[in-house]
């Protein structure tokens, strides 16, 4: 009987990997995942793999909020601004990319693989830039306004 339930959540998680996969903001994500490990195995193979931090934190970061969106979590807790949060660590993701996609590939002479990892990088950084842009004209939308009183009574 445990079997049984434990496979139809598995198949309920499957499902929404699937349908949260075909939204707009779960490519976005699946894709800075997928650029991250490319990142991340270019610099490995580089002769100085000190820049793969940047890639691994942004890879973590990102299957965190793929995975807080993707179980809609963020609409259970509501004490941490999901959108907010989400848009600082895009925005943080693509000035740390470009600032060092850039010195690997200005810097990277001889070595190959750290140049394709700064190249790579800089991709990240511009899919990064996107989605801080998709997310901010969101909280854009979604903000409210509200018309002022003029009632001279108040």
């Amino acid at each position: 009987m445990a079997d049984t339930s434990a496979s139809g959540s598995d198949a309920s998680c499957m499902e929404k990997l699937k349908s949260y996969v075909r939204t707009q903001k779960g490519m976005i994500l699946a894709a800075e995942i997928f650029i991250s490990i490319i990142i991340i195995i270019c610099y490995a193979a580089s002769l100085y793999g000190g820049y793969s931090a940047v890639a691994i934190c942004e890879m973590v970061f990102a299957m965190v909020f793929f995975g807080i969106f993707m179980m809609e979590m963020d609409k259970q807790f509501q004490l941490v601004n999901w959108m907010w949060s989400d848009l600082f660590r895009a925005g943080i993701g693509a000035i740390l990319y470009v600032i060092t996609s850039l010195m690997c590939v200005i810097g990277g002479a001889g070595d190959g693989a750290r140049i394709a990892g700064g190249v790579f990088g800089l991709i990240a950084g511009m899919l990064f830039t996107y989605d801080t842009y998709t997310i901010f004209l969101e909280i854009k939308s979604t903000r409210q306004h509200t018309a002022a009183s003029t009632d001279d009574k108040v």
